[in-house]
């Protein structure tokens, strides 16, 4: 078992591996980082240990979240010691990834942008002198990669946006996003599921409902999935509503 050292910058502690370091947070929980930075391969690793751990059903194991380059894991000390649950860990980090087999998800999101539902748009686009047909076809033309969920319950985070459309932050949030509400931050692209304060720049919305507890499945994005926005018009919008 690799040696537990302390971490200069923190009281907390890590374990390092060629491939990845775990850092100890708290008395039950564990997060196994690869890298500093936001990488699709980066995340792809970290969505590849997500999935053999959870098919894996290793008892002690309470809860995970994956993010862009880490994966959190609570345990049950009392089910799964430190070190036993390090052992787990190494056993899956260890498997090839040519072994692995991911099966990708493309979603097609429609998209009015503009107007009342991208009340930004202008102010994006005079940030970088595009004009609003110019930041429409530059948000809609990627395929995006769902990173992670978080913020709120079932908000993706889009990486792949074009770097002409990069926008930081607000300074001051908006109180109430509505649901479906397309934004804009740093690097990332989004989707409100539901209505929330943010600071995104919002540049469009979606008809469609990401979080509906009426389906099997009530989130409609998962860590993975690759997504495509697919720009439609007030009326288009309005008969997507009515299905």
């Amino acid at each position: 078992m690799p040696e537990v050292t302390p971490h200069a910058a923190s009281p907390a502690q890590w374990v390092r591996y060629p491939q990845c370091r775990l850092l100890l947070c708290g008395d039950t929980g564990v997060s196994v980082e690869f890298a500093e930075a936001i990488d699709p391969w980066i995340n792809r690793r970290v969505r590849s240990l997500h999935k053999r751990l959870k098919e894996g059903a290793y008892p002690g194991i309470i809860d995970m979240g994956p993010t862009y380059r880490c994966l959190f894991i609570r345990y049950d000390p009392f089910l799964c010691s430190l070190e036993k649950l390090t052992c787990i860990i190494e056993q899956n980090l260890d498997i090839p990834e040519a072994q692995e087999e991911e099966n990708e998800r493309i979603l097609e999101v429609p998209v009015c942008y503009g107007g009342p539902f991208g009340p930004d748009i202008k102010e994006v686009g005079a940030r970088h002198s595009l004009d609003e047909s110019e930041v429409i076809a530059l948000h809609s033309a990627p395929v995006y990669r769902v990173y992670m969920i978080g913020f709120i319950l079932g908000f993706p985070y889009l990486g792949g946006l074009d770097e002409r459309l990069c926008t930081p932050r607000k300074n001051s949030p908006g109180k109430a996003v509505p649901p479906g509400s397309v934004g804009i931050a740093d690097r990332q692209t989004g989707i409100y599921p539901v209505a929330s304060p943010g600071g995104w720049w919002i540049v469009g919305r979606t008809p469609l409902k990401l979080f509906d507890l009426k389906r099997e499945a009530p989130f409609l994005f998962r860590a993975g999935d690759a997504v495509r926005f697919k720009p439609i018009t007030r009326q288009e919008f309005e008969s997507y509503k009515d299905h």
